[in-house]
């Protein structure tokens, strides 16, 4: 997972669990991917289906881990977790950067 001195290096080899919150209805959106940033700016251009219709987005919170198994077992943790307060308590803790 990303350590203190890592977090924030969105160029860093490895993989990123994310959490997108929509502009339009404060709705949240978690996904993993290799490039956030890339996926951010597909997410935003409406070239994914699930989210097209809530853009704009932002990126609020993100985790590195090492391999693509590990971001997708901290996917599935977070989307199971089906809580507001729950992704509210995460992003209001987490001191990370955003993309851009």
């Amino acid at each position: 997972m990303v350590t203190p001195s890592t977090r924030g290096c969105l160029s860093h080899v490895g993989y990123f669990t994310y959490i997108l919150q929509s502009d339009k209805d404060e709705s949240y959106y978690i996904g993993h991917t290799e490039d956030v940033k890339k996926r951010l700016d597909l997410h935003n251009q409406g070239e994914l289906k699930y989210t097209s219709k809530k853009t704009p987005w932002r990126l609020v919170y993100f985790e590195e881990f090492e391999t693509r198994k590990e971001a997708r077992s901290r996917e599935t943790f977070l989307k199971k977790q089906r809580n507001r307060s729950f992704y509210k308590r995460l992003i209001d803790n987490w001191s990370g950067s955003s993309v851009g």
